[in-house]
């Protein structure tokens, strides 16, 4: 006898939609992600589509009608609440287009709770399209299962985001001058954090003392090789998620 198939299939498409869901809500795809549905995947009624809306998690819709520009579905109910973030910010400085694609798809694969891009002195780039990003975003989320999508904030320039800063947020900043190893740094810490990580230049002396010079600022090392800034955020990410993220065993 033959084992009866996986319901949902792992194959499943999934896409963030506008909630929330509830059981029995119908729900109506259209423009891109519709042609993805039925040009790309193909769908039919009766097929098979996990749907998260970012507020109450992930459901089990069902195809009820595939068109050319639209697709229909009806949630059938609840497979995973929305998942906990731990209190991570990425605070990642503007870099040239591809590389910036890079920082926001990774970072939120990884599991950072929000992303605020941040404008220095030796940046490259100056402007982010903010429909592109958050695209990116809700893509790279969609890809890795997730079920809540990183806060994503307009780009500030760096004066302004340290006179704002929350007096019980830690700021671990990568410092190319150096600072204490950050898998210890990280570690010694609990509570709401942040990283910032600055330009492939990387932050000008004024900028360096102006972070410094902030209470909640802590220098960390990334090792003894210079490395690019999307390199050093990914890196710097996936350490954190090691070492006090939801990657560290209880």
């Amino acid at each position: 006898m033959s084992a009866t198939p996986a319901w949902p299939p792992k194959s499943a498409p999934r896409l963030f939609v506008p909630g929330p869901l509830a059981e029995g809500a119908a729900v109506r795809i259209d423009g891109a992600q519709a042609h993805y549905l039925a040009r790309v995947m193909r769908v039919a009624p009766g097929d098979a589509v996990m749907l998260c809306d970012d507020v109450t998690g992930e459901w089990l819709g069902r195809v009820t009608a595939a068109g050319k520009r639209d697709v229909d579905l009806i949630a059938e109910r609840q497979t995973r609440p929305r998942e906990a973030v731990p209190d991570f910010t990425l605070i990642p400085a503007l870099l040239k287009k591809d590389r910036f694609d890079l920082v926001l798809e990774k970072a939120t694969e990884l599991g950072v709770a929000a992303i605020q891009p941040v404008l220095t002195r030796r940046c490259v780039a100056d402007k982010l399209n903010p429909e592109r990003a958050a695209a990116l975003v809700t893509e790279a989320a969609e890809q890795c299962a997730r079920t809540a999508l990183p806060v994503l904030a307009a780009p500030v320039k760096l004066e302004a985001l340290l006179k704002g800063w929350l007096a019980d947020r830690a700021l671990f900043f990568a410092d190319e001058n150096g600072g204490e190893p950050a898998a210890a740094a990280f570690a010694a810490h609990s509570g709401p954090a942040a990283l910032l990580v600055g330009p492939e230049g990387g932050f000008d002396e004024a900028e360096r003392a102006a972070i410094r010079a902030l209470p909640q600022a802590r220098p960390i090392s990334l090792g003894p090789r210079i490395l690019r800034g999307e390199t050093a955020t990914i890196a710097a990410v996936a350490l954190w998620m090691a070492v006090s993220g939801d990657w560290k065993s209880d």
